[in-house]
C-alpha cells in the first residue's frame, strides 16, 4: 500500500514544510490578522480530512488552494487594507527629527503605494521582495506561470516606483 498523509509522520513532515510558506501567503493575502492561525490551522485540518483523497505530492497545492478560499470567503465578510503599523519610538534615538519625518513618511508612501497594487500584485511583490521567493516558487503557490509571476512583480514594482520618491 502507498504512502498517504494519513500517516502521522508523513503528515507531520507536511505540515513541517509548508505551515510557514501557508502563514506568510496568508499574512500578505489578509495583512497581520489576529486569526491568521487559526486559518492555518483550518487549512490543516481539512487536509487530515481529506488525506485519503490527497497524494502526498499533491499537499502543498491542496493547502494553498484552501487557504484562497478561506480567504476568498473572509473578504466577502471585510475588505482588507495593509496599514502601517506605527512602532512607538524609543525614548532616546540617534536619528535626527528630519530623518525620522522623512522615514515616516516614505514609509507611508510604500503602504499607500502597496496598498493601491492589486492584490494579485501585492502577494507577488511581497513574496519575492520580503520573503524571497524566486518566481518557480511564487508561480506554485499561486498556481499560475513564472511568467505571468513575473509580470506581477514587474509591473508592481513600476507602480510603486512612480508613487514614491527614490524608491529602489
Amino acid at each position: 500500500m502507498p504512502d498517504t498523509i494519513c500517516e502521522e509522520k508523513i503528515f507531520s513532515v507536511i505540515y513541517n514544510d509548508y505551515s510557514k510558506d501557508v502563514h506568510n501567503y496568508l499574512y500578505y493575502k489578509f495583512g497581520n490578522q489576529p486569526d491568521i492561525n487559526d486559518k492555518i490551522q483550518d487549512a490543516f485540518i481539512k487536509l487530515w480530512d481529506n488525506c485519503k483523497d490527497i497524494a502526498p505530492n499533491k499537499a502543498r497545492a491542496f493547502l494553498f488552494k484552501v487557504a484562497k478560499n478561506m480567504m476568498l470567503n473572509e473578504f466577502k465578510h471585510q475588505k482588507v487594507v495593509l496599514k502601517y503599523q506605527e512602532i512607538k519610538p524609543k525614548n532616546y534615538t540617534n536619528e535626527t527629527p528630519e530623518f525620522l519625518l522623512e522615514e515616516e513618511q516614505f514609509s507611508k508612501k510604500y503602504q499607500k503605494a502597496l496598498n493601491n497594487l492589486t492584490e494579485e500584485q501585492r502577494i507577488a511583490f511581497l513574496l519575492n521582495k520580503v520573503e524571497g521567493k524566486r518566481h518557480k516558487e511564487i508561480a506554485e503557490m499561486l498556481g499560475v506561470t513564472s511568467r505571468v509571476v513575473e509580470g506581477r512583480i514587474y509591473t508592481a514594482f513600476k507602480k510603486i516606483k512612480e508613487q514614491v520618491e527614490g524608491f529602489k
